[in-house]
């Protein structure tokens, strides 16, 4: 029986859509491969360029040399200009790592690495921006719009549960009050303090912590207590956020951040609400406070928390205070805290 000529429009489009999208894939995973492999000679150029001058101390005459001899031998190449030679050379002093570059940044277009270069001096944020084009494919026009918005400070910074916790109008309002790290050098201590000195460090110098918190803040109490079931739980620090208008828990964490905490700061919450909080209040946050944080294990131990909660780290250089010291400093600052709520 013969084959008709006749093709179903169906059929024939599905095939023609397929192929299509099959192309496609096909030209980005090359552009891809060809960007990826100018990025990484880019690099490498840069990185010799870099290495001479360290070294052997050539001045930069050397770089408009190079273009002038580098475009005669390649006349047909683009990118050698006495300008792109030296963006190669920031690029290699930027991301001195090899695998980082082949990993991360030789997967965006060279332009793109051009606004990280100009935009940032942080090599942290400059991956995390780089990371964020590769995922979501931004254009160069939107990768500079998300830098000058500070993304990477409402997204890389504080992690917290915000967004499913509180209404937008508050939950951004947090988080622009928030900040990661939060510096507490005038603490002046060092490795090996126990966390109770820690935290009667950060009391005795209270005036200095609120002023890192940040406007707003107004000092409540140090180790408020929660009666539950029974039993006396121990709340390190309850603040009240004027502008918030809400109170605020924070547990300071001398080492790092563990899952556990964040369970335990949400049932602080749970009863700091119950007991203290007003009709005309908002939710009370809770910040935990730690020398450091695994980003995905901070994340994960968020979810599913029914109370806004912020995990952040602290800064502490310095040396540590003679004990004695401390507990003036501890008495005075009482001192002067109960004469300020004196009529």
């Amino acid at each position: 029986m013969p084959k008709s000529d006749l093709i179903p429009d169906d059929d024939y489009r599905e095939l023609l859509e397929g192929l299509k999208e099959r192309i496609r894939s096909s030209q980005i995973k090359a552009a891809i491969a060809v960007n990826r492999e100018l990025i990484w000679l880019y690099w490498r150029i840069g990185r010799d360029i870099l290495s001479r001058q360290t070294q052997e101390g050539w001045g930069s005459k050397v770089v408009n040399r190079l273009s002038a001899d580098l475009r005669r031998e390649f006349p047909d190449m683009t990118g050698f200009s006495p300008r792109n030679l030296k963006y190669m050379r920031a690029f290699a002093e930027a991301f001195p790592d090899e695998r980082i570059v082949l990993q991360v940044v030789a997967q965006i277009p060279w332009g793109h690495s051009q606004v990280l270069l100009n935009k940032l001096d942080d090599l942290e944020q400059r991956l995390w921006y780089a990371q964020q084009t590769l995922e979501n494919g931004w254009s160069r026009s939107i990768l500079t719009t998300q830098i000058e918005a500070d993304r990477y400070r409402y997204e890389a910074g504080v992690i917290n549960n915000f967004e499913t916790t509180l209404p937008p109008p508050q939950s951004d309002l947090v988080y622009q009050t928030l900040k990661d790290p939060y510096n507490l050098d005038f603490l002046a201590i060092t490795r090996g303090i126990q966390e109770k000195d820690f935290k009667r460090a950060v009391v005795a110098r209270m005036r200095e912590f609120l002023l890192e918190l940040g406007f707003g803040f107004s000092f409540v109490k140090q180790n408020y207590r929660v009666d539950v079931g029974g039993r006396e739980f121990i709340v390190d620090l309850l603040f009240y956020h004027i502008r918030l208008r809400c109170f605020v828990v924070i547990q300071l964490e001398m080492d790092s951040f563990q899952p556990e905490q964040s369970g335990l700061m949400n049932f602080y919450l749970s009863a700091v609400d119950e007991q203290e909080r007003q009709s005309e209040d908002q939710p009370t946050i809770g910040i935990i406070l730690c020398k450091d944080k695994d980003r995905t294990m901070a994340e994960y131990s968020l979810r599913g928390l029914s109370n806004p909660i912020a995990i952040a780290e602290h800064r502490i250089p310095g040396l540590l205070p003679s004990t004695e010291q401390l507990e003036l400093e501890l008495e005075h600052a009482v001192k002067e805290l109960d004469s300020d709520q004196e009529p």
